[in-house]
């Protein structure tokens, strides 16, 4: 399912974060010290990230205008783990305004650091109009992230050629009787 782009600039970031679970197989790159490090999270920060990983993936399937699966664990509210990171306004010499963490130190690593870095990239993705863009996969097997680059904004699988074709395929084949 990687026939796709990355997501512009830092939401490349909650895109990744998202997609380090693969439904489909269950493999989830954050029970190794791999995809641990990717995220600077050490044992003890995963519950806290899958949290926010399934928070990030409810906003990205609202985004697409799908709802989390009826009987599915609702995560917890993104606003509520992203209350945890407080964001301040930075203006910097030449007068350019930006939001900053207040408690993302320089180095910090784990579940507050990441949840800071998460809350950064939603602000200004939001200011810049890219963020309702990161959206989810319609296909209950898959909800992988994806950036939807369609000029209309209504994309509904990550691949047309193996999520999109699955559903058409059922779709045709329901019409079939």
């Amino acid at each position: 399912m990687n026939e796709r782009a990355a997501a512009p600039g830092a939401l490349v970031l909650i895109e990744d974060l998202v997609n380090t679970l693969d439904i489909e197989t269950g493999a989830d790159a954050l029970d190794t010290a791999d995809g641990r490090a990717a995220f600077g999270l050490t044992a003890d920060g995963v519950p806290g990230a899958r949290d926010l990983r399934e928070a990030l993936r409810a906003a990205c399937l609202a985004h697409a205008g799908h709802r989390t699966p009826a009987g599915a664990p609702a995560p917890p509210p993104l606003d509520e783990l992203l209350a945890a990171a407080p964001l301040r306004v930075s203006v910097d010499a030449a007068g350019a305004a930006s939001l900053r963490p207040v408690t993302a130190a320089a180095g910090a690593t784990g579940t507050a650091a990441l949840t800071a870095r998460v809350a950064e990239v939603i602000a200004a993705a939001a200011a810049d109009g890219t963020w309702p863009r990161l959206k989810a996969c319609e296909a209950e097997s898959c909800r992988w992230a994806y950036y939807d680059r369609s000029p209309a904004g209504r994309r509904r699988w990550c691949s047309m050629s193996v999520c999109g074709a699955r559903a058409k395929m059922r779709a045709y084949r329901a019409r079939r009787g």
